[in-house]
């Protein structure tokens, strides 16, 4: 008979949002490293996944993980919180002494069991994509972007005319990106054909909640995370770590070692267009002087305010103890990298030379197992 597992570890998606569809997880390769890594390190938990509404507002989102750790985490003993891009700010929400969320599920009960709360690639201080793509031409990107997201994650590739239609519509001015609301929707159904009938209904089903509930993308600005802050506290009795995500500022140079493969090219160009969406607000300087000599470390250069992942500025990641700080694209940490050599496979999303591979991967998530096992056990401090 199996020891009980001591602790839960829940895994919070970003606004992607999708935890499982069907035999594809958002942190399958996450959920597997870290639960031997673990469990390498004397620590046997319980892995929950949270379901949460893709860009619902960030009350319904912690709201929801609450819901999950309520059904899932029944036996005793500590969370600990790992939330990716958006499911990062669902975590220290949830945490937040005093906050009100829309669940029956015991708030207050949930935190106090809560040791730790890490955050990958989170957008502590905004991020103007989510800027970018909050309008009604915006929510038709974004629902095409995800499509393109999970067709090169579950397939391995993306058709040729998605790629060149998304890095035009992309780079173009807004009021002639609405000229091509027609084209998108047909690559975007044109993307839907490639899988199955099953697969493609779940698809729908979750890029519809992309379309119908916008809330998150006017939360996720700058300035509406300027006053998330000032509302957001974190809890003496909680720990909190990051992960730092930079991507490799797209240069001539990485155009050319692209090569000539034309899917390689408009990978490459589709990259540039986010890089530079991302950057299009510097990001708020306000790492500490501990944190800037971390990531100087780790870089070899410290961050620029423009310098980002591809989604999220560098500077924005920052929230309590940097874990690691890696060479990487937003997706590319959670496993979503090009390693067809690994059984299940992995998949990249985005060419940006950046150099994450599994060696990174690992070096990562042991940081993160690290700062779990090391809190896992300690005595709570007061509230």
């Amino acid at each position: 008979m199996g020891t009980r597992p001591s602790g839960h570890v829940v895994l919070v998606p970003g606004f992607f949002g999708f935890a499982n569809l069907g035999d594809f997880r958002y942190f399958g390769h996450v959920e597997r490293y870290l639960r031997d890594a673990l469990a390498t390190r004397g620590l046997d938990v319980r892995v929950v996944h949270a379901p949460v509404p893709p860009t619902a507002s960030l009350r319904e989102r912690a709201a929801a993980v609450a819901d999950a750790i309520a059904m899932g985490a029944v036996e005793p003993g500590g969370i600990h919180l790992v939330g990716h891009s958006t499911g990062g700010l669902d975590a220290r929400l949830l945490v937040t002494p005093g906050v009100t969320l829309p669940t029956a599920a015991s708030v207050e009960g949930i935190a106090r069991r809560v040791r730790s709360v890490v955050t990958v690639a989170t957008p502590h201080h905004g991020t103007p994509t989510a800027s970018y793509f909050n309008s009604r031409m915006g929510q038709k990107l974004l629902q095409l972007v995800s499509a393109i997201t999970i067709h090169a994650i579950r397939l391995g590739g993306v058709p040729l005319p998605a790629m060149v239609a998304l890095a035009e519509a992309l780079a173009l001015p807004r009021r002639l990106t609405e000229l091509q609301g027609g084209l998108i929707d047909s690559v975007y159904q044109g993307i839907l054909q490639d899988f199955s009938a099953d697969r493609r209904a779940q698809i729908v089903a979750f890029l519809g909640q992309v379309i119908g509930d916008q809330a998150l993308m006017a939360q996720l600005g700058p300035e509406a995370m300027d006053l998330f802050d000032a509302r957001t506290s974190d809890r003496r009795s909680v720990r909190y770590g990051c992960v730092v995500t930079r991507a490799r500022p797209p240069r001539l140079r990485g155009m050319m070692s692209t090569g000539l493969s034309p899917s390689g090219q408009v990978g490459y160009a589709l990259y540039r267009v986010l890089h530079g969406i991302a950057a299009a607000a510097p990001a708020a300087a306000r790492a500490t002087s501990e944190q800037v000599t971390t990531l100087t470390r780790a870089f070899g250069t410290a961050p620029s305010t423009t310098d980002n992942d591809a989604v999220v500025p560098t500077l924005s990641q920052v929230h309590g103890e940097v874990l690691a700080a890696v060479w990487a694209d937003h997706l590319d940490v959670i496993g979503h990298f090009g390693d067809t050599g690994r059984d299940p496979p992995h998949h990249d999303w985005l060419m940006t030379h950046s150099a994450f591979d599994r060696h990174a991967f690992a070096r990562t998530w042991d940081a993160v197992a690290d700062f779990i096992v090391r809190h896992h056990a300690r005595s709570k401090d007061a509230q």
